[in-house]
């Protein structure tokens, strides 16, 4: 047998009689610098990208080549007219293989965790900018991983001109000069996204509003080195602001929100502001400027006191406000709540929570005021009683539709008759959750009250019973489509029974989680509800019977099936739950003990298309 062994070099021998072998030639020994010259004769993308793929050295001198910078094609095709890629036909050069793709920002790229690197954002520069661009960045990092440095945003800011979304959280390795590196490339920002970025100073935001003057999302969170100067430069440079957010961000105060406001009066939309040291002035600039603002947040402003909400709601420059949110502003009164609902005559969502020093009194008043109010949530505001829910039930706009009370503590039951009450035609959607003095009178008042309820939500009420359950029932003529009754402990057959028999035409979506039912309730379901597509029976005593019956009818199409924590349904439901599988998209088997691992994978392989929760 032959055996063919390849030539090699002999070794050569110093004079002192020490061999050593030759050394190939590397491009490798060239410098950086002439590596970037050679890459920017590259034709087009793709062979930019192949080089990048070599190393990383090669990957970062790639990445650091501007738009610019490139030889233009036809140059290259001047020095070499000979070139392999001419077409055959008619000597042209072909647009797919050389040409890039103008750089509109088709990309979303998002580096999470450990993927969040230099390396990455090296990658995703030249990956998208040869094929229509980078649009969208979202960087997140973590507390116990930062490798994003200035060396990745200079790719970024390079390689992708064409971005125009930048999201920045928690990545304390970022400084000035990385976003200083955006600020010179990326001219279309429009969104800048900063958050948990400790080493972000007010030196970044000048160059950001230098650069990106197209600016019109501004979110800063939790930046504690960025203050007035910063807001200051945003507002004489970036003048078409339409959303501002802006989050315990110690440093800021009244001056640089006020500039913002003051220079965008009438492009700027949405404005947030939380747990920042502003004061009552501040609240005289929003009254007075916000002339276009839509949407306005305010939450843990302690400096605030009522002086300020009075002077807002008198400003009377709060004409376009439709959606408010107060949170946790403990200066807030009943005295302020009023001028609040005189000033914003076309709000139309108003969210209350933790305004402990807010009544009765200041709601209804609030409620008599605000003509175009939609839709009241009222959330920890524990000096609101039942008086004051009924009264603002009689006194609200004729557009209200939806209310809501979650963890009121001060509604409890009455001690004291009402006066002759009319009822609230308008009211669609009532929610009422973990408020431990609501029970039976209180609700078969607001039966009474709002005849036209179709959204029903009493969760965690623990003193609700049939009895109370019953009156609000026949009070509904419109009937009801969603009704969660999540936690009512005290709800029984007798009511769910009831409820199927009068709604059974409309009824869409039931939450009977923890209620006191058995298989009756869902007899009772399975005999009426032709529309339910959405059912929750999750820690329920119902058994596989309760199950036969929902898939042995034939007017039941339930979607959305949720069974958790019913320790008496078992293998034997295996039949009916496959059966049930014809239209349903979404089954809850959790914490189901009695059915065996090897029937839920027996259900997992038939009813391929359901997404079942085990």
């Amino acid at each position: 047998m032959d055996v063919y062994f390849p030539l090699s070099k002999r070794s050569r021998t110093s004079a002192s009689g020490e061999r050593f072998e030759q050394k190939k030639p590397s491009i490798e020994v060239l410098p950086d610098e002439c590596l970037f010259e050679i890459f920017r004769w590259l034709r087009g993308g793709r062979e930019r990208s192949s080089c990048a793929c070599v190393s990383k050295r090669w990957l970062i001198l790639v990445s650091n080549i501007c738009k610019y910078e490139i030889r233009d094609n036809n140059i290259i095709q001047a020095l070499n007219p000979k070139d392999e890629s001419t077409s055959k036909k008619g000597g042209i050069v072909s647009e797919v293989e050389h040409n890039d793709v103008d750089s509109d920002g088709y990309f979303t790229r998002s580096l999470e965790g450990k993927k969040a690197t230099d390396g990455g954002l090296a990658a995703i520069a030249v990956g998208t900018a040869s094929r229509g661009g980078l649009g969208k960045l979202f960087i997140r990092g973590s507390n116990s991983w930062n490798r994003v440095t200035t060396v990745g945003l200079r790719a970024i800011s390079r390689g992708c001109p064409s971005l125009r979304v930048l999201s920045l959280w928690n990545l304390s390795s970022i400084g000035d000069e990385g976003l200083c590196e955006i600020a010179n490339g990326c001219h279309r920002l429009v969104t800048l996204d900063l958050c948990h970025c400790p080493a972000v100073t007010d030196k970044s935001l000048l160059a950001i509003a230098k650069g990106c003057p197209k600016l019109n999302d501004l979110t800063i969170e939790s930046c504690a080195n960025v203050g007035n100067e910063g807001l200051l430069a945003l507002a004489c440079c970036c003048t078409n602001l339409k959303s501002v957010s802006i989050k315990n961000c110690p440093l800021v105060g009244d001056q640089g929100v006020a500039s913002l406001l003051s220079s965008a009066s009438y492009s700027l939309t949405k404005l947030k502001l939380q747990a920042l040291n502003i004061t009552d002035e501040m609240f005289s600039v929003i009254g007075h400027y916000g002339k276009s603002v839509t949407d306005l947040s305010l939450t843990s402003l302690p400096n605030v006191s009522d002086k300020g909400f009075w002077i807002m709601g008198n400003s009377q420059g709060l004409q376009k406000l439709k959606s408010f949110t107060i949170a946790s502003c403990l200066g807030l009164t009943d005295r302020g709540l009023e001028a609040v609902g005189k000033g914003c005559v076309n709000l139309k969502q108003f969210y209350l929570f933790k305004c402990d020093l807010l009544s009765d009194k200041g709601l209804v008043s609030f409620a008599k005021v605000a003509g175009s109010l939609e839709s009241l949530q009222l959330e920890d505001c524990h000096r609101i009683t039942q008086i004051g829910l009924f009264c603002s039930l009689l006194n609200c706009s004729a557009k209200l539709k939806v209310i809501s009370l979650v963890n009121c503590l001060g509604v409890m039951d009455l001690t004291t008759g009402l006066p002759p009450l009319s009822p609230c035609e308008s009211l669609q959607s009532l929610s009422i959750r973990n408020c431990p003095g609501f029970s039976d009178s209180s609700l078969a008042v607001l039966g009474k009250l709002c005849p036209q309820l179709q959204h029903v939500e009493l969760r965690g009420l623990h003193g609700i019973t049939d009895a109370g359950f019953l009156q609000l029932l026949e009070s509904c003529n419109a009937g009801l489509v969603k009704v969660n009754l999540k936690d009512c402990v005290n709800l029984s057959d007798k009511g769910v029974c009831r409820l199927t028999n009068l709604h059974r035409w409309t009824l869409e979506t039931l939450n009977l989680d923890g209620c006191k039912i058995s298989d009756a309730s869902l007899f009772a379901i399975a005999e009426n509800c032709r529309l339910l597509g959405d059912l929750d029976v999750s820690k329920c005593a119902i058994t596989d019977s309760g199950i036969a019956a929902l898939a042995h009818s034939d007017l039941i199409n339930v979607q959305i099936l949720s069974v958790s924590g019913c320790s008496m349904v078992s293998d034997k439901s295996l039949p009916s739950l496959r059966n049930l599988g014809k239209t349903l998209l979404g089954l809850n088997l959790q914490q189901c003990k009695a059915i065996s691992r090897s029937a839920i994978g027996l259900l997992v392989q038939q009813l391929w298309r359901c997404n079942i929760l085990f």
